[in-house]
C-alpha cells in the first residue's frame, strides 16, 4: 500500500512557484503531440483543476509565416493554469513566437529541447538541443527578454548513454534565466524504451535551485510517489499514463494533497468518458475530430472483455454516429454480464 512520508508530505504541501508563477498543485500534464488539445485539457482538468496544463508543441517557424494561429495554440480563456510549448533552434523566431503565446494566454512558455521524433531533431528542434548547449543557451536568453511571463524547459538527459550531459546543460538553461525544468529520464536514442532514469533527475535537483519536475514513467499513484521519494523532484509531470486514462493527474494529485487513494474508474466509467471525448472532438474539428478520435478511442478500450474486438471497429470510424453506437453497445454488454455495474473491477492497468 503507497503511504507519502512525512518529509514528502511536508515538501508537496505548498504550492510550486514558477518564477513569480504559482501553482496549486504539483503534478503537471504533459504536452503530448496529437493529443493535448483543448478537448483533452478539459477532461484531465476535471479531475485536478489546479494542475498546469500544456498544450500541443507549436513550430515557431511555422508561426513566423503564418497569418492566423494553429489551432493547436489555441487556450480558451478559462483555462487556468496554462503554458504553451514552442519548439525551434533559432533564438529570434522563437522569441516572437514567445510573445504570440502570451498574448494568447500562456501563464508560462515552454521550450521544448527533449523530443526525440526525427522530423523535429533534423532540423534542429526538441532533443538535438542537447548536443548544441549554446544555442539552446542563447533561445532561452532571448525568450527571457521578450516576455514578461516565466519561461520554462522540458528536455532529457542526454543524446546517448554515451552523451548524458544533463547536469551541465540544465545549469546552463537555469543561468540564461529559465524559471523551471522538466526532465524526462531517458536519452533521445531510448525514445520511449527502457526504464526512465531517475536517478539523473535527482542529480538535477541538487545542483539546481530552481524547480525540477520528474517525467517518464509515470504511470500510476504508486509511480509517482516513488519518483518523488527518490529523486526529491518538484512535482511530477504524466505523460503516456493519461493517454486514454484522463483519470491520472487528478489521481495524483488528490493522493498528493490528501495521502489517500481515489477510487480508480470502472471500465464502462472510462467508455463513458470515451464517449464524451469522442463527440467534443466531433463538436470541436468536425471530420477531423473523428480522424484524431481513433486512437483516443482504442486507448480506452482495454483491459475488458471484447476490449481488442471494440479497438478494431474504432480504428476505422468515419462518422460519429459510427462511434457512439460502438461504444453504447460495448457499455451494454459489460453491464448485462456483471450484476451490479458499479462493482466493475477498475482497468487501469500499470505499463
Amino acid at each position: 500500500m503507497v503511504s507519502l512520508s512525512p518529509s514528502l508530505q511536508a515538501r508537496l504541501s505548498t504550492p510550486l512557484k514558477i518564477g513569480s508563477f504559482e501553482v496549486k498543485s504539483r503534478v503537471l500534464q504533459s504536452p503530448l503531440s496529437g493529443v493535448t488539445d483543448m478537448v483533452f485539457r478539459r477532461l484531465v482538468r476535471r479531475h485536478a483543476p489546479e494542475s498546469m496544463m500544456y498544450t500541443e508543441m507549436v513550430n515557431a517557424t511555422g508561426l513566423h509565416y503564418v497569418k492566423e494561429l494553429p489551432k493547436i495554440m489555441e487556450v480558451d480563456p478559462n483555462e487556468r493554469p496554462i503554458s504553451i510549448q514552442l519548439f525551434d533552434c533559432r533564438p529570434d523566431f522563437l522569441a516572437e513566437a514567445a510573445q504570440m503565446a502570451v498574448e494568447e494566454g500562456a501563464d508560462t512558455v515552454d521550450i521544448n529541447m527533449g523530443c526525440p521524433v526525427n522530423k523535429i531533431t533534423k532540423n534542429g528542434g526538441g532533443s538535438s538541443l542537447l548536443r548544441e548547449p549554446e544555442t539552446a543557451e542563447a533561445i532561452v536568453r532571448a525568450v527571457v527578454e521578450a516576455v514578461n511571463v516565466p519561461v520554462t524547459v522540458k528536455t532529457r538527459i542526454g543524446w546517448t548513454d554515451k552523451e548524458i550531459n544533463i547536469l551541465e546543460f540544465a545549469k546552463r538553461m537555469e543561468d540564461a534565466g529559465a524559471q523551471m525544468i522538466t526532465v524526462h529520464g531517458r536519452t533521445r536514442s531510448q525514445g520511449y524504451n527502457g526504464n526512465a532514469k531517475w536517478e539523473w533527475i535527482g542529480r538535477v535537483k541538487e545542483i539546481l535551485s530552481i524547480p525540477v519536475i520528474a517525467n517518464g514513467d509515470i504511470f500510476s499513484v504508486e509511480a509517482a510517489v516513488k519518483c518523488l521519494e527518490q529523486t526529491g523532484a518538484d512535482g511530477v509531470m504524466c505523460s503516456r499514463g493519461t493517454l486514454g486514462y484522463p483519470f491520472l493527474v487528478g489521481e495524483i494529485d488528490y493522493f498528493l494533497k490528501t495521502g489517500e487513494k481515489l477510487t480508480s474508474p470502472t471500465s464502462v466509467e472510462r467508455l463513458e468518458c470515451a464517449r464524451e471525448h469522442l463527440q467534443a472532438l466531433w463538436e470541436y474539428k468536425g471530420d477531423r475530430g473523428i480522424r484524431q478520435s481513433r486512437k483516443h478511442m482504442t486507448w480506452y478500450a482495454k483491459n475488458f472483455a471484447g476490449a481488442a474486438d471494440l479497438r478494431g471497429h474504432l480504428a476505422v470510424i468515419e462518422t460519429l454516429e459510427q462511434g457512439v453506437e460502438l461504444i453504447d453497445n460495448a457499455i451494454a454488454r459489460l453491464q448485462s454480464d456483471i450484476p451490479n455495474s458499479s462493482e466493475l473491477i477498475p482497468q487501469h492497468v500499470v505499463a
